[in-house]
């Protein structure tokens, strides 16, 4: 066994991803539609062969249904888009506008039908008369070489934004070095720098938070973390049908079994709740993010836990695949936001008490970036 080489791991994924997205595959359900259940499982399906190309399976998807929700236009074939939207401390990415139609993305990119310097506002308003440029650093850019497209905040003179960008556009500019994990390293999560970039509005300002799908987007990503936990402990139960399991490994398995069964029960009542008010008129979206996201990152912790303590260190060293699989899971879980997110649900469940059902999104904890440090609302490593 060689050793290992992240830029191989990441041309895997991305060919995968690519295969992915030219045949259709990734056309799931939207969030609140009715089949939200389906939509969850193939995300996890996903996660449980490998979660880098699920991270960008899930910003495709994403991307697709924030598109959807804010009035653009839907990607086209042959297009691959993620999701930019990390906040973490720092100057980060600036949009102004720019006198004149602007050459920002048109049919076949990032503003669809509308033509060049154009895109639908999530109210229907007209389209934008002038054009838009970023300029600066956005950090954590899943699928940076093979993304065709991003959704990207940035922040305004009015306040953060959504744009659509063209990444094959002069100035776009992945940095080197940037992303050294280890773990999700087939994520391909660089830093990406902007330089005098056009772009096009997705949205009005504020719009990508304030939508009920980014709650439920927020869901679609725990269904990923808990593919990853069943890819995990895949190892065990591999074990324990090449040889019977002793008392100890046996009690591993089972709590491991109980641990998933509940985590799964729990993401279908969540999916079943999103089908029945999806545009959040009860006003629990928030309330419900943080449970199931909560629930199921403890879930996946204990996993990671109990197949560490009945296996020992012989998967960790020998079996390559295993190893990714736990440190994959290991950093995409960090982008809960732990008892931040839990302080947030507390402080939520003493203002409505137990019903849960709450107007306020919150400024702390949730969706998160991969490295934990942004604020929750506008993070993208989802």
């Amino acid at each position: 066994m060689g050793s290992f080489d992240p830029a191989a791991v990441r041309r895997s994924v991305a060919a995968r991803f690519t295969a992915l997205t030219d045949a259709g595959a990734l056309r799931l359900p939207l969030p609140g539609e009715g089949r939200t259940r389906e939509r969850f499982r193939a995300l996890s399906d996903l996660a449980r062969e490998d979660l880098s190309l699920a991270r960008l399976a899930e910003g495709h998807t994403d991307a697709v249904a924030i598109l959807h929700e804010l009035g653009g236009p839907l990607p086209q074939d042959g297009e691959r888009w993620a999701v930019w939207a990390a906040q973490p401390p720092g100057p980060g990415l600036t949009a102004r506008e720019t006198p004149g139609s602007g050459d920002g993305p048109g049919r076949g990119s990032a503003a669809g039908e509308s033509g060049p310097g154009t895109a639908r506002a999530a109210s229907g308003e007209a389209h934008e008369a002038t054009g838009w440029r970023l300029n600066g650093v956005k950090p954590y850019c899943s699928g940076a070489h093979v993304c065709t497209h991003a959704l990207i905040s940035a922040d305004t003179a009015q306040g953060r934004r959504l744009f659509a960008v063209r990444l094959d556009a002069a100035g776009v500019s992945p940095l080197p070095g940037t992303w050294q994990a280890v773990g999700m390293a087939g994520s391909d999560s660089p830093d990406v720098a902007f330089s005098d970039v056009p772009a096009v509005p997705v949205g009005t300002v504020g719009g990508y938070l304030d939508r009920p799908g980014f709650q439920h987007g927020g869901i679609g990503v725990a269904a990923c973390w808990l593919g990853g936990a069943r890819g995990v402990a895949d190892t065990l139960s591999a074990a324990t049908r090449r040889r019977a399991p002793d008392a100890h490994t046996a009690a591993h398995l089972g709590a491991v079994d109980v641990l998933l069964s509940a985590a799964e029960t729990v993401l279908e009542r969540a999916a079943d709740d999103i089908d029945a008010d999806p545009d959040d008129a009860l006003g629990g979206g928030r309330v419900r993010s943080l449970r199931v996201r909560a629930l199921v990152e403890k879930v996946c912790s204990e996993v990671l836990t109990h197949v560490g303590r009945a296996t020992g260190a012989g998967p960790l060293c020998h079996d390559a695949g295993h190893a990714r699989a736990v440190a994959d899971l290991t950093v995409y879980l960090r982008q809960h936001h732990a008892e931040r997110n839990l302080a947030e649900l507390g402080h939520l469940l003493s203002d409505v008490g137990e019903s849960g059902e709450s107007g306020e999104s919150g400024e702390s904890g949730g969706v998160g970036d991969i490295g934990g440090v942004g604020d929750h609302r506008n993070a993208d490593v989802r």
